[in-house]
């Protein structure tokens, strides 16, 4: 009802408006030496109307200007202004613009170019409290992508990130999962995953999986740092994956976005958000609505999610404000699928009671502060308290068919909170400039699994049986950490820096319940049972370093280079989950190692964009799973330290406006051609497991290629990707044939073809995709567990179309 209202009223507005909006003028504003970004700079139009603020990323806008001459006035307190004519005739316009000290002399500093539409960039030297230079970052830019957003397609949104391996088992784009260089993809656990700055994982110590992902169609940006990030932001050897969210618009008071989206499978998607600024307090959000039946049977959905974001600007220097979210989904799934299922129908399903459902609840608030232009604080609380569920029945042979027995169930709540804050100062010594930030950060979870017996129905009851049998084990989680990091950038000439950068932790770990052990006749009937309980403390402190350098020989160009140490500890999963095929050693260490990345790369330009750079990642205690069989002959899979895994590669990514390099007159027209290939080499150096040793390490495919086209004249614009990954291994011992349960042997290689088009009038845009243009029966994921086990198989053809208006 809501939702209509709302549509409703967009129409009514569109249809009563006297003008139109015709042109914008925007602009990013850095620091001239340092390329940083400017926030809350003070820019006026022709003296005084109109007049905003520039944002946290030194952005501004002003829309819905007529066309002729204006003057611009651009100033923050100890930096010089800038003051330019600018005149718009039958463009938008955008502008670029650095400030300097008052101490040193004003060169030009504003330049008038096309806003680049690539859709990906990178992180500067320093921005949004954090430092990145000398670092391998990646910023996505959704809103510039002609893609897939509605379903959250990974695929497609993540193209142009070099060497990342995707998971394409949920058509939906309820959950993420990706991973690289080897990384287990599974819920992007392997890395720090974060919402504006704060965790939105389960557990980000004990359980970092991500059964929340904001929908993409909110998203502003996607920053990506790989595993340099250790250093600011914890222990993952992946890095940094940050969903920064739509920021409310500064030059209204209220903006409407309604899209609705439709799609093969019975899909359907709503998404409605509404931003705008009065006085100083501004505001952020939006509701999703999501179904579908999907490309299997036995795979209907229904997802919700809300999102708020409130800041109020007390004046030009300090601000707050606070961000709440809520999702929850239920999703029917229809399990795994054997080899031989797979090849003889790979839609087909033998699982009708299996369900997953979640409750995602986050909380988060800020302060910021800016003591000058130099000095800045940040400080943030944020918690989460969640729920997921998983029930079904998952015996080891996936072939099996459903005898309608007692169904496994596997509760897991989390309340979870932490505190972080973060200085960032910039001073001079002498004409050279140097950044310091310096950090800490406590995080306290809580988290409680329970396993058992769930109830003989169909439906979607997640109650356990009414026995004290049925409860297979029931264990407490409590995790504490504390965390203090440095960095600092030391600008040793023009072209030349150098960033050090160190992290201790302290981490503090326990589990504390029982398991229990049940036996029955050849009935089924349960003859006796018992329990054992079982505490468990671990408490470790360490130190991590690492060291960036850059040098950048010409203005749009940095050659950079970084070694960091990394470290993951062992989650609760790895101490108890009890699973028909699998064995979990109970001598597990936790995880550690470096990482080294040699690169050269483009800063950013409007007609062209590569990133080319070596990668070494030594990976020590590596944990994985070994197939082995017990002594009933039975197939059965062992966690546990694998060993030393060594992973090297080159990943490259290049993009180029190949109509505007050959005939810059034509701005109208662009043609947009992308490549992005991954090479690696993947080997177990060292292992105590018979036959691993000079085996390829599980989930790095040789070849990784992305590559497509886009092509725009005025507001129409079209793409084709092309997707391939080669063969590659689920488990350490290079099993190729996946037997009875599937969940072990090879990822066959596989190619996907995706087509999108978009054309936008004035606030109306309309979109459509087809997904999976060649209808390839393809998998990228053998399940150990929930949704499987068994073969996942990826979506064949689909067909998607989204209606967009914007008032």
């Amino acid at each position: 009802m809501i939702r209509s209202k709302a549509f409703n009223t967009s129409i009514l507005c569109l249809i009563f408006s006297a003008s139109w909006a015709q042109f914008e003028l925007a602009g990013t504003i850095r620091f001239r030496k340092d390329s940083t970004a400017a926030k809350d700079c003070r820019i006026v139009l022709n003296h005084g109307t109109p007049l905003t603020i520039s944002d946290e990323q030194g952005n501004f806008r002003f829309r819905n200007l007529s066309k002729g001459t204006y003057k611009v006035l651009i100033s923050l307190t100890d930096f010089q202004s800038v003051q330019q004519t600018i005149t718009i005739d039958d463009r938008d316009i955008h502008l670029s613009v650095f400030l300097e000290v008052f101490n040193t002399t004003l060169d030009e500093v504003v330049i008038k170019d096309r806003q680049s539409d690539f859709g990906f960039t990178r992180l500067r030297a320093v921005e949004s409290m954090g430092i990145y230079e000398g670092k391998k970052t990646e910023v996505i830019l959704p809103e510039q992508l002609v893609a897939n957003l509605a379903t959250n397609n990974a695929r497609q949104v993540y193209a142009r990130v070099a060497g990342l391996n995707i998971w394409e088992n949920d058509g939906a784009g309820l959950q993420l999962s990706i991973g690289g260089r080897g990384l287990d993809p599974n819920r992007t656990a392997n890395f720090n995953v974060r919402q504006n700055g704060y965790d939105i994982s389960a557990d980000a110590l004990g359980y970092p999986e991500s059964y929340y992902t904001p929908p993409i169609e909110a998203v502003g940006k996607i920053q990506i740092v790989r595993g340099a990030a250790s250093l600011q932001y914890g222990t993952q050897f992946g890095g940094l994956i940050n969903f920064v969210l739509k920021k409310p618009v500064t030059d209204r008071k209220i903006e409407l976005t309604a899209r609705q989206s439709v799609g093969s499978f019975g899909f359907y998607n709503a998404f409605t958000s509404a931003s705008g600024t009065l006085g100083k307090l501004s505001y952020y959000t939006f509701f999703q609505y999501k179904r579908g039946n999907g490309w299997r049977a036995n795979s209907d959905f229904n997802s919700y999610n809300y999102y708020a974001d409130m800041d109020y600007q007390f004046n030009e220097k300090t601000s707050i404000g606070i961000d709440i979210t809520h999702m929850n989904y239920l999703a029917h799934q229809p399990g795994g699928l054997t080899d031989a299922m797979f090849l003889e129908d790979p839609r087909q399903t033998n699982r009708e009671r299996n369900w997953f459902k979640v409750n995602w609840n986050l909380m988060a608030a800020h302060f910021d502060h800016k003591f000058n232009a130099r000095n800045e604080f940040n400080w943030r609380v944020f918690g989460l308290s969640a729920y997921r569920y998983s029930l079904g029945f998952r015996p080891n042979r996936v072939a099996s068919l459903d005898d309608n027995s007692e169904r496994d169930l596997i509760k897991g709540d989390f309340t979870n909170w932490g505190t972080e804050a973060r200085f960032l100062k910039r001073y001079f010594v002498g004409n050279k400039l140097f950044v310091l930030l310096v950090g800490s950060r406590y995080y306290h979870g809580f988290n409680h699994s329970v396993q058992g017996l769930g109830s003989k129905t169909r439906e979607a009851d997640f109650n356990y049986l009414p026995t004290e049998e049925a409860i297979a084990n029931d264990y407490r989680f409590p995790n504490n950490n504390v965390s203090i990091f440095a960095e600092h950038i030391f600008y040793l000439h023009d072209k030349f820096s150098v960033t050090p950068g160190i992290r201790y932790e302290y981490i503090h770990t326990k589990a504390a319940g029982f398991y229990g052990n049940i036996l029955r006749d050849l009935a089924g009937n349960i003859i006796a049972s018992s329990r054992t309980n079982e505490t468990r403390v671990n408490g470790r402190q360490f130190v991590l370093a690492g060291i960036g350098l850059s040098y950048k020989p010409t203005a749009h160009l940095d050659i950079y280079s970084n070694i960091s140490q990394n470290y993951r500890s062992i989650t609760f999963s790895d101490m108890r989950i009890s699973n028909p095929s699998s064995v979990i050693d109970p001598n597990m260490k936790d995880e550690k190692g470096y990482s080294i990345d040699l690169g050269v790369r483009t800063q950013q330009t409007t007609l062209y964009n590569f990133d080319v750079s070596a990668f070494f990642l030594n990976y020590n205690n590596r944990i994985g799973e070994v197939q082995f069989y017990d002594e009933n002959n039975r197939v059965l899979r062992r966690r546990g330290n694998i060993g030393q895994a060594v992973i090297m590669g080159v990943e490259s990514y290049i993009e180029g406006d190949l109509v505007k390099l050959v005939r810059p007159s034509h701005q109208a027209l662009s043609g947009v051609l992308f490549a992005n290939i991954a090479l690696i080499h993947s080997t177990y150096q060292k292992s105590e497991i018979a036959g691993v040793a000079g085996n390829q390490v599980e989930f790095v495919p040789d070849v990784n290629l992305k590559s497509g086209i886009r092509l725009g004249y005025k507001n129409l614009k079209a793409s084709f990707q092309y997707t391939y990954l080669s063969d590659q291994f689920s488990e350490a011992t290079n099993a190729v044939d996946g037997g009875v349960s599937a969940v072990v042997g090879l990822i066959p290689a596989y190619d996907v073809m995706d087509f999108s088009i978009s054309y936008q009038l004035k606030q109306w845009r309309i979109e459509g995709t087809v997904n999976n243009a060649a209808n390839r029966m393809y998998f990228t994921r053998r399940a150990t567990g929930y949704p499987g086990p068994g073969i996942l198989p990826s979506d064949g053809r689909s067909f998607y179309l989204s209606l967009q208006v914007k008032i």
